[in-house]
C-alpha cells in the first residue's frame, strides 16, 4: 500500500485487496482508494442496472436496499447514472457502507459522470469508498467501463440485477458473476418492461428471484433481519398497513384508502419488498412473522 501526494489517494496492490477480488481470473494490478473499505466481516453485494432507471426499478432498488440497514453489508455499484447512484443513495440513506468502482479516475476533476461528482463527495464524507484501478487523472474511455464490470462483481459475494435491457452492459456483470462462481439475484419484471429482459432471462436461467430484503440477506448467510420501524414508513404506507390488519381484496382496499390507485400499488409494492405485506390470491394482508 502506498499513499500517494494527493490528500486522502491510497495506492493497493493485490495484496491489500479483499480476498475474494484476488481470486478472479486477471484481478486489478493495482488500485486507487478514495476513503474507507469495510471491516474484514462485511458483506459485499453489488447492485447493477439500467442508466435509464424505471420507476418501478428505482422503487425496488431503494426499498430492498432500506431493508438491509443495520447489517454488515457494503454496497458495491459503479457510480454511473440510474441504478447505480440508487444504489448508492439508498445504501447511504440505510447507514450502509457503499463502494463506487469508477471506470475514470478517481480525483475530482476526474470522477465521471460529472454529474454524480456530489454524489462522489457524499459517499467519502460517509467514510465509504472510490475505487479504480486507472490513474486518478484518468479520462475514460468506452472500453473501461466493462473493464470495470469486473471489478465490481470480483468484489462482491452475491449480484443484484435491477434492470437490463437486451443491450445493457448490466448483462456483462450478470455473465461475470457466473463465471468467478458469484450468487446471482434478479428483481422480476413484468414481461412487456424492456427494462426487464435482462432480470427475467436470468431468473430463467436459475439465478435467485428477489422480491424482499430477506432473500438477499439469505443469500449473503445473514440471518435476522432488523424490524422496520414505523418512522421509516411513509405516511401512505402506514396507512395502508394499518388497514390491512384485516386482508382486504385490493380494489376494495384501494377505495378505502382514498389514495390514487397507483399510488396506492407502488406503495403496497413497497411494503412488500420490506417484508411487511404480501398479497395472496388478489387479497392483501399483513405479513406475520413466523
Amino acid at each position: 500500500m502506498k499513499h500517494s501526494m494527493e490528500t486522502g489517494l491510497l495506492q493497493l496492490t493485490p495484496a491489500d485487496y479483499p480476498e475474494q477480488l484476488r481470486e478472479i481470473p486477471q484481478p486489478p494490478t493495482q488500485l486507487y482508494l478514495r476513503g474507507s473499505m469495510p471491516n474484514a466481516n462485511t458483506r459485499y453485494l453489488a447492485v447493477v442496472g439500467s442508466r435509464a432507471l424505471s420507476p418501478y426499478g428505482k422503487e425496488a432498488c431503494t426499498a430492498l436496499i432500506k431493508g438491509l440497514k443495520g447489517h454488515p453489508i457494503s454496497i458495491v455499484s459503479g457510480l454511473a447514472l440510474g441504478a447505480d447512484a440508487a444504489a448508492h443513495e439508498a445504501a447511504l440513506d440505510a447507514d450502509l457502507h457503499t463502494i463506487a468502482v469508477l471506470g475514470s479516475g478517481i480525483s475530482d476533476h476526474a470522477i465521471s459522470p460529472r454529474t454524480n461528482l456530489a454524489l462522489a463527495k457524499r459517499i467519502l464524507d460517509a467514510s465509504g469508498a472510490l475505487v479504480g484501478e486507472n490513474s486518478p487523472d484518468h479520462v475514460p474511455f468506452p472500453s473501461d467501463f466493462p473493464k470495470r464490470n469486473r471489478i465490481v462483481a470480483g468484489l462482491a459475494h452475491a449480484v443484484l440485477i435491477i434492470e437490463a435491457g437486451e443491450r445493457s452492459g448490466t448483462l456483462i456483470t450478470a455473465r461475470l458473476a457466473g463465471e468467478y462462481n458469484r450468487d446471482l439475484m434478479c428483481i422480476p419484471h413484468r414481461t412487456t418492461d424492456p427494462g426487464g429482459y435482462g432480470a427475467n432471462l436470468f431468473i430463467r436461467l436459475g439465478a435467485a428471484l428477489v422480491t424482499e430484503s430477506n432473500h438477499i440477506l439469505e443469500v449473503l448467510g445473514l440471518n435476522g433481519t432488523p424490524k422496520v420501524r414505523d418512522e421509516l414508513l411513509t405516511d401512505m404506507q402506514a396507512s395502508l398497513l394499518t388497514l390491512i390488519d384485516t386482508p382486504k381484496p385490493k380494489d376494495e382496499l384501494i377505495k378505502a384508502s382514498g389514495f390514487a390507485p397507483s399510488d396506492a400499488l407502488t406503495a403496497l409494492i413497497s411494503l412488500e419488498m420490506k417484508g411487511l405485506a404480501e398479497e395472496k390470491y388478489g387479497v392483501w394482508q399483513r405479513r406475520r412473522e413466523t
